[in-house]
């Protein structure tokens, strides 16, 4: 027993990995490790938005004499792309500012608990279906032809990038934030849906309001379709977006599990009806089956410290 004891207080090959694992846990510990890339993916993504706004704000569309663009400038604040850009912006900043709380542990506070549940009907209830159907119908009807949603006078004063930023960066947004934040089912599905048609909604009084007003619709794919027709592909966005919004619950499902699955939080509480050992009946038994709980929910670093407390307190 003493020559073992000499030997781990005296091997720097065991003082090392033990200071290497305990001192810097959270560079393996999985949750934290979530929390880093969610906070570098938020950061990148806010900066990716307010860069964009800030570039439409220098493009003096109103200094051009061709009337569509002309047209492009007045209705600037009409499009539903920058309805959802401006969705999506205000989402990361939500995102961004529950991340630096939760760095500093105050994410279970009052302030906290607000940002997060906001956070996520704005997610669930408006950036992703509106995100979805943006990008989808675009690039659709731009694949049959471009002049009914993106004319080819734009590309004088609009960059093939900027195109792409609004309509095609938004689902890499979209996809990562899915694959980084687990949202097994609605945060509080009356509030999303009501945020859903409410916008919906709103968005088509504003549009229609504007053809009547000026007889010229914003989107030149009306411009080909009789009135009836116009009916029906407007059922057709509100009924495809609604789809998007129920769907993405067994898609998240599919990707992080169900929630029986889902390990404990990082403050080690255990789930309802995980087992685990009391430090009583751990004292007297090394345990090394990683399978079994409370080792098969927690991180691998966690492990080792249990694992290496109850070893230096055995006896040989």
């Amino acid at each position: 027993m003493e020559d073992f004891i000499l030997f781990r207080e005296n091997n720097i090959f065991y003082n090392v990995l033990c200071f290497l694992i305990t001192e810097n846990e959270k560079l393996f510990d999985r949750s934290d490790a979530r929390l880093y890339w969610k906070t570098v993916f938020h950061i990148f993504s806010i900066l990716h938005h307010c860069y964009i706004g800030l570039f439409a704000n220098s493009l003096h569309l109103d200094q051009s004499l061709v009337p569509d663009i002309k047209c492009l400038y007045t209705y600037r604040l009409a499009y539903l792309t920058g309805w959802n850009f401006s969705f999506q912006t205000i989402f990361l900043g939500l995102s961004l500012l529950y991340d630096f709380l939760e760095w500093a542990g105050k994410h279970n506070g009052n302030l906290g608990t607000k940002i997060r549940y906001w956070r996520d009907v704005l997610f669930c209830g408006c950036v992703l279906p509106f995100t979805l159907f943006v990008s989808s119908m675009f690039w659709t009807v731009y694949a049959i032809d471009r002049e009914l949603v993106f004319p080819k006078i734009y590309d004088d004063v609009i960059p093939w990038w900027f195109n792409h930023c609004v309509h095609t960066n938004i689902l890499v947004v979209l996809a990562l934030e899915t694959l980084l934040q687990p949202r097994r089912q609605p945060t509080d599905e009356k509030v999303e849906v009501t945020i859903y048609w409410s916008v919906a909604l709103m968005y088509a009084v504003v549009y229609y309001t504007i053809y009547f007003a000026t007889h010229r619709w914003l989107y030149q794919v009306f411009g080909v379709m009789t009135w009836w027709q116009v009916c029906l592909y407007q059922l057709w966005i509100w009924g495809s977006s609604f789809v998007f919004y129920k769907l993405q619950f067994p898609v998240n499902r599919l990707i992080h599990g169900d929630e029986s699955q889902e390990t404990p939080e990082a403050n080690g509480e255990a789930k309802t009806g995980e087992q685990v050992m009391s430090p009583k009946e751990q004292s007297g038994k090394v345990i090394t089956d990683l399978k079994t709980p409370p080792f098969s929910t927690r991180s691998w670093s966690v492990k080792f410290k249990n694992l290496r407390s109850q070893f230096e307190s055995s006896r040989l």
